[in-house]
């Protein structure tokens, strides 16, 4: 049982740090995460529930026990921040945006912007969902090969702009957004963090130059958005249009700075991790065809000869299942990261405050305490009875601060995946899986063969 009452810095009764790797004097860990992040993540695993190491110039503690988890995102919510590592992250993306901005400026923006995800509002974007994903499918030449990571990513991102958008994407806006996708990603590389807390700040880096260009034409298209969305004679209830025109209850208004990152927000983070998703739930379904058929079994019992609808999710049980399998596995964020306020105690360990607490999402979905047979691909295990923490899974984070655009991500991987399962199958070309961490969890250049179903 994990320990939750805070302690001051002279409690002797307690470790004065968690144990952990030493790694290389000045750099600690930061090559080994460098050069395989997720390989590394195993390694310190075998430390303990609570493992300390040094990396990127910051003392981390990474943690693999759901109920300390639980304490940090729900329980003992308020005795944390996202801190200065995850502020970090925050500036690659939008600082501004309600991911990573605190206190009362987060709770104004969150209930807000929440008025865009009530069940009501989720429900009515399931049809454009479908509609959506019938036009790739049907797009598609029976044996033709595609890049189903790049396909997925741009598939997503149109779903999000009819939906939350009101807004039909051309391709070049459309390839606007993922330049700057693949921008924040290379720079969020390991490789790359690595790199620039080794090297002076004043030694320029290509990727650095290519990501500034990047997110100004980015910032570009967001301010181009806005400004023909206000200008409009009518505005609805969108997203967008919220964002552009809403006020707060006292009669202010978001910055147009604010704005601006709300939108990047949005735009990264509501399409990359929903296409992560969907890409590792196509290729793992494409290598099982014992799932493959009782999926099919589903959907002819309840789809029978038509698409799905936001009434047949409850019905979906099975898709649903490969969903979860997909992000159990491959869990979009491999991680989230705190910082404790002041010193406090995680586990039977004193952390001291500045201290990054790593919570381990790939770690704890893979471990075999909680997971039998941790490694397999086996979406029936979310059909069977067992008893776990809660937070053994948490792609979507939890607490307070849980993922704002949770149901809205599975409602779409649900009837993503169904349509696409009724016309088409997926043949592996990529033989194996390859993936990279960045903002997210990269599975690479996937190619696969598709097959239209008669």
């Amino acid at each position: 049982m994990s320990d939750t009452e805070s302690t001051t810095a002279t409690d002797s009764t307690l470790e004065a740090k968690p144990p952990g790797p030493s790694g290389i004097p000045i750099v600690g860990s930061t090559l080994s995460i460098a050069r395989d992040p997720l390989g590394f993540a195993e390694t310190v695993r075998e430390y303990g529930d609570v493992v300390a190491y040094e990396a990127f110039g910051t003392e981390f503690v990474a943690v693999f026990d759901p109920e300390i988890v639980e304490q940090v995102l729900v329980s003992r919510s308020d005795a944390f921040h996202k801190g200065e590592f995850e502020t970090e992250f925050g500036e690659l993306v939008a600082s501004e945006g309600v991911a990573f901005t605190e206190g009362e400026r987060w709770r104004r923006q969150r209930t807000l912007l929440q008025t865009s995800f009530t069940p009501d509002r989720i429900q009515s974007y399931a049809d454009e969902v479908v509609a959506e994903t019938a036009r790739l499918a049907d797009g598609w030449a029976d044996g033709e090969v595609v890049d189903l990571r790049e396909t997925l990513s741009t598939f997503t991102l149109r779903v999000l702009t009819r939906t939350l958008f009101d807004l039909t994407i051309d391709d070049d806006r459309a390839e606007t957004v993922r330049r700057a996708t693949r921008a924040i990603s290379s720079s969020a590389d390991p490789s790359g963090f690595a790199l620039r807390s080794i090297l002076p700040s004043w030694v320029p880096m290509r990727s650095e130059r290519e990501y500034e260009r990047a997110m100004a034409d980015l910032s570009a298209l967001v301010s181009e958005l806005v400004a023909d969305r206000r200008a409009a004679s009518e505005t609805g209830d969108d997203l967008l249009s919220l964002l552009a025109t809403a006020e707060y209850p006292d009669g202010t208004r978001m910055s147009p700075e604010t704005v601006r990152d709300q939108l990047v927000t949005f735009l990264f983070a509501g399409h990359e991790t929903s296409a992560t998703a969907l890409t590792f739930a196509c290729w793992l379904l494409a290598g099982d065809s014992s799932v493959r058929s009782r999926l099919d079994c589903e959907l002819e019992t309840v789809l029978e000869d038509r698409d799905p609808t936001f009434a047949d999710l409850s019905d979906l049980t099975f898709t649903e299942a490969i969903v979860s399998e997909a992000m159990r596995l491959y869990p979009p964020v491999v991680g989230l990261y705190r910082e404790p306020l002041e010193t406090i105690t995680l586990g039977g360990y004193r952390i001291p405050a500045g201290t990054t607490v790593q919570l381990s999402t790939y770690g704890i979905h893979r471990d075999g305490q909680w997971w039998d047979d941790p490694e397999a691909f086996r979406p029936t295990r979310w059909l069977e009875e067992r008893d776990r923490p809660e937070y053994a899974y948490f792609p979507f984070g939890g607490g307070p601060r849980h993922c704002l655009g949770m149901r809205f991500a599975t409602m779409e991987l649900k009837l993503a995946l169904a349509t696409l399962a009724r016309r088409l199958e997926f043949d592996r070309v990529t033989a194996s899986l390859s993936p990279s961490v960045g903002v997210t969890l990269d599975p690479g250049r996937l190619e696969m063969r598709v097959r239209k179903r008669s």
